[in-house]
């Protein structure tokens, strides 16, 4: 019923072969999906990539992710989608963080030559106001912003703040948002926070090699925490 698929675009080349399954009725609604480790098998692909995929056809209404449970195909036919379909080239939310871990990395190392007592000032206020905001999603989130802008700031260059603030910005695509939504909650933004502070601590003493790690360290652990499972191994039927 799968086929392996080439190493090209592989989140959307699984949406489109299951998409292809449910409309040609393939797969029935209320049908439950293989679970993500067995669909990985099948594509050839890691399970990042058929979750990515997952999110794509949750978006479009093809399915239904159920925490715990499963993934099962929607009884109703998908709704025209209320924001613009991603272009068939989009970076994937997995991509797009994997790409702000190599480019932060270096910004983060370069701001801790640089930094300045006003620009640390900056941060702390900050983080103090993410402390405070744990429990509302979208304030801690303009947080979360606000400090990777900081950081960045603090090197004066506007190509690179122009550049890391796009790449940000795309995570208020439906799909990120749809991802986001099942794995980042007060305990996650609290992780978030606390690593932060390693690295707010790293710049403000002037340790290029710290706040690169620091920083490649936070990020390499959002995209692991974006990357956990959907829970799809039922220990029971729904």
């Amino acid at each position: 019923m799968f086929v392996a698929l080439e190493p090209r675009r592989l989140y959307r080349q699984v949406a489109e072969q299951i998409r292809v399954l449910i409309e040609t009725g393939e797969l029935q609604p209320g049908t439950r999906l293989p679970p993500e480790r067995q669909l990985a098998e099948r594509f050839s692909v890691s399970r990042p990539t058929v979750r990515e995929a997952l999110i794509v056809l949750e978006v479009e209404g093809h399915i239904r992710i159920r925490m715990g449970s499963g993934v099962y195909i929607s009884n109703r036919p998908p709704q025209h989608a209320s924001a613009p379909l991603p272009k068939e080239d989009s970076e994937g939310p997995l991509e797009i963080l994997q790409a702000r871990c190599l480019i932060e990395s270096g910004i983060a190392e370069e701001a801790a030559r640089l930094a300045t007592p006003a620009s640390i000032a900056r941060i702390d206020a900050i983080l103090e106001r993410m402390a405070h905001s744990l429990g509302d999603a979208s304030v801690a989130l303009a947080c979360d912003r606000d400090f990777h802008s900081a950081i960045v700031d603090i090197i004066e260059n506007s190509a690179l703040k122009h550049f890391t603030g796009m790449v940000y910005d795309s995570r208020m695509s439906p799909y990120f948002k749809k991802l986001a939504s099942y794995f980042e909650g007060p305990h996650t933004w609290k992780l978030a926070l606390d690593e932060h502070y390693v690295i707010r601590d790293a710049i403000a003493a002037g340790d290029p090699a710290a706040a690169r790690e620091a920083m490649r360290h936070h990020l390499t652990l959002a995209q692991k925490r974006f990357s956990e499972s959907f829970g799809e191994e039922p220990t029971r039927e729904d």
